[in-house]
């Protein structure tokens, strides 16, 4: 019976093809199946490899800060949360792919994001207990039907066994404005207590290794503020994965989300 609704799913696939030949996520340019790019807009990927810091994820260019492993910002302050990787450098390109999941309802960009995310994080994964997605406040919640970083988080937990999706285990209380023009201490207070864990999850949350999922890291205020919240809820350690990161460690402020 499997096979046969296997078929039948394959055959369906077929036709739409044909109907409707599958393109590429950003040119448009025909592809052989739908969900990828085609090879010349691959070929602008900017990817994230080795070395990059341990803590932030920015790529590295320093011989000496690659050997210790942590740029020099992160020496000086080390994040919240304990690593966080990024597949792509946010740059034009790859900002198009993420708007396009964000505001244009291209959600089957998330399956390509999630997959490179995976080859960028397969570490912190395979070493997690849960995954855990940035949450939206609920008014932003009903204007876009669905929270990006849940969609990324999910692609990611249907490839891991050990790995448990965990959509609310965070919640945002208060739907707080950009802070980009705030001093530091004004910053903190906005965000006081504008995501938590409910208190229903808190016993749960106890000696859990956690992935947090997010489209963008910039200047980690956001994920900083997720990653205190689970570690005052007493999980054993907090790692970040994104789809994209800015090619250097920005100044604080708290990211659109």
């Amino acid at each position: 019976m499997k096979s046969f609704f296997a078929a039948l799913r394959h055959f369906g696939g077929g036709i739409l093809n044909v109907a409707l030949p599958p393109s590429c996520m950003a040119c448009g340019a025909e592809t052989a199946q739908a969900g990828l790019l085609c090879s010349a807009c691959f070929s602008k990927i900017a990817f994230i490899s080795d070395p990059c810091c341990d803590a932030c994820g920015v790529p590295l260019t320093a011989t000496g800060f690659a050997q210790r492993g942590l740029c020099a910002d992160c020496e000086q302050e080390h994040p919240v949360w304990r690593r966080s990787r990024g597949a792509f450098i946010y740059d034009d390109f790859s900002r198009r792919l993420i708007l396009g999941l964000k505001y244009q309802d291209r959600t089957e960009n998330a399956l390509f994001l999630a997959t490179q995310m995976r080859r960028a994080g397969t570490e912190l994964l395979l070493n997690a207990d849960w995954i855990v997605p940035v949450p939206l406040h609920r008014s932003r919640l009903w204007h876009r039907r669905y929270n990006q970083a849940a969609l990324l988080a999910k692609h990611l937990a249907r490839n891991y066994r050990n790995l448990n999706f965990k959509p609310d285990i965070l919640k945002r209380a208060r739907n707080t404005r950009s802070l980009a023009s705030m001093p530091a201490r004004q910053r903190a207070e906005m965000m006081k207590e504008a995501i938590l864990v409910p208190a229903r999850h808190r016993q749960a949350v106890k000696g859990r290794r956690i992935v947090l999922i997010d489209d963008v890291l910039t200047t980690g205020a956001t994920a900083g503020m997720c990653a205190q919240v689970l570690l005052e809820a007493g999980a054993a350690s907090v790692d970040v994965l994104v789809a994209a990161r800015t090619s250097r460690r920005l100044p604080e402020r708290n990211e659109d989300q």
